[in-house]
Formats: C-alpha cells, sequence, structure tokens
C-alpha cells in the first residue's frame, strides 16, 4: 500500500512512516523539504500518483490566528483536490480533542476549520483528535512562566504520548476509512499545574507553580475538561514516568 504522510518529515510524521515502512508498506514522506508544498501545490500531483491513502500530520509555519487559519484551510483543500484527481481512497488527519469546545482559541478555530474541509469534502477520511502530547508539557509549562514561578490552569489535560500517537496512525491508515472522528487520550487527567509539578520533581526545576483556574492556555480559558477524550475513546499505554524514562529530558 502506498501512503503519502504530509508532514512526515516531522515529529509525529517520521514516526509513522517509520512504523509503516516496518509493517511492508510504501511510506512516502512528503514537507517542503522533499519538494512537496501543500500551499503552492508544487509537488503534489507527482507524490500524489498511485496513492491508496494520505495521512496528514502536518503543522502551520505560523501560528498567528489568521495565517494558522488559512494554512489549515488551503493546505487541506490542495490535498483534498489532488487526492480526488489520484483517486486516492483515504484521508487521515489528525486533530485536537476539544478543539469545538474552545473557539476563543485561534489556533483551534483553525483545527475545527480544517475538520469542516475534510468533512466536507469527497475523500473518504478519518478523523484522529488526539489530546495534548507529553512532549509538548516542557513548553506548555513554560508558556505560563514569570521569573521564578509559573502560573498554569488547573484545567485537564489528558497528555498522550507521540509514540502512541503514531502507533494509533499507522493502524487507522491502513483500515478502512471510518468517515468521522476517533479520539485518543493519555491514560491520566491531571491539572496542567499538577502536569508541571510532576515535570519538575522529575527534572529537578525548582520553580513554583502557582495554580490558578483563569489562567489561560494558548489564549483561552480552560473550564470543564474540554482537553480529555470522551466517553469510548482509544487510551495510550504510555504514562508519565514511561514517557519521561525514555525522552531526552531524562539526560538533562
Amino acid at each position: 500500500m502506498k501512503i503519502v504522510v504530509i508532514g512526515g518529515t516531522g515529529r509525529v510524521g517520521g514516526n509513522v512512516v517509520g512504523r509503516l515502512i516496518t509493517q511492508g508498506h510504501d511510506a512516502v514522506p512528503a514537507a517542503p523539504s522533499t519538494g512537496v508544498d501543500t500551499i503552492t501545490g508544487k509537488g503534489l500531483a507527482d507524490v500524489m500518483a498511485g496513492a491508496d491513502v494520505v495521512v496528514d500530520v502536518s503543522n502551520a509555519p505560523a501560528w498567528d490566528d489568521d495565517a494558522v487559519r488559512e494554512f489549515f484551510t488551503v493546505s487541506t483543500r490542495n490535498l483534498l483536490a489532488a487526492e480526488h484527481d489520484a483517486g486516492v481512497g483515504h484521508h487521515l488527519a489528525v486533530t485536537i480533542v476539544g478543539a469545538d469546545l474552545l473557539p476563543d482559541s485561534g489556533y483551534l478555530r483553525a483545527k475545527v476549520a480544517q475538520e469542516a474541509e475534510i468533512e466536507a469534502g469527497v475523500v473518504p477520511h478519518t478523523i484522529l483528535r488526539a489530546t495534548q502530547f507529553f512532549e509538548f508539557l516542557p513548553q506548555i509549562v513554560d508558556a505560563g512562566a514569570d521569573g521564578k514561578s509559573v502560573r498554569l490552569s488547573t484545567g485537564l489535560m489528558q497528555l498522550v504520548a507521540v509514540d502512541d500517537v503514531a502507533a494509533t496512525v499507522a493502524e487507522l491508515a491502513t483500515a478502512a476509512p471510518v468517515n468521522g472522528r476517533v479520539e485518543l487520550g493519555g491514560p491520566e487527567k491531571l491539572g496542567i499545574d499538577a502536569w508541571a509539578r510532576r515535570l519538575f520533581a522529575a527534572t529537578g526545576d525548582d520553580r513554583t507553580v502557582v495554580s490558578d483556574p483563569h489562567a489561560p492556555y494558548y489564549g483561552t480559558e480552560l473550564k470543564a475538561g474540554e482537553l480529555t477524550a470522551g466517553d469510548g475513546a482509544r487510551i495510550g499505554p504510555t504514562d508519565f514516568d514511561t514517557w519521561f524514562a525514555r525522552s531526552d529530558l531524562k539526560s538533562r
């Protein structure tokens, strides 16, 4: 099976490509560095030739509200058009759990717009909504930095390992399209402030974590478990301790 992985040179995409190759598939990483540009359309027709499935795990190069929305909508439209022309039978995209519940976040609004493009298209599809990644935890924590403290939301987050996301993507890519959404979360739900304390204990970071229910999470306030997976979601097996033991952070 030929599977084109848009964003296939990145953190998730590279993992997906490696898994698919190991399984015996013709997995093709596609990114600007490989001559494929989903915004201009450069290289799309060539890479789609003979493809059975297209996996989109790409991310926007800029995150201001207008730019990120334009990236996800234009890129998705171009991908779907090229897939239709090439006779691709399955479009799989990774988006974010709770994106539709947090409209104050421009990035999450853009992911909702991406989903709408896919659902309005004619290419059979699967949308994998994943919770936030363990790998992004240091970045999430540092967004609340204020000198020797970090002020963070008490809102729940259900962190999942990139390895588990990639495994799920590889599984779904080689199955029939569901023409709907699949959710994936990690094994534990904690407040962002509590995740920070766990990370600091593991890394020896001596900053103080200040718990603030009103602290923003990338421009929006969390209130009711928006970033946690719903009933029936798949649960990745990797917990914090296992992830940390395998991470680069352990050696710092």
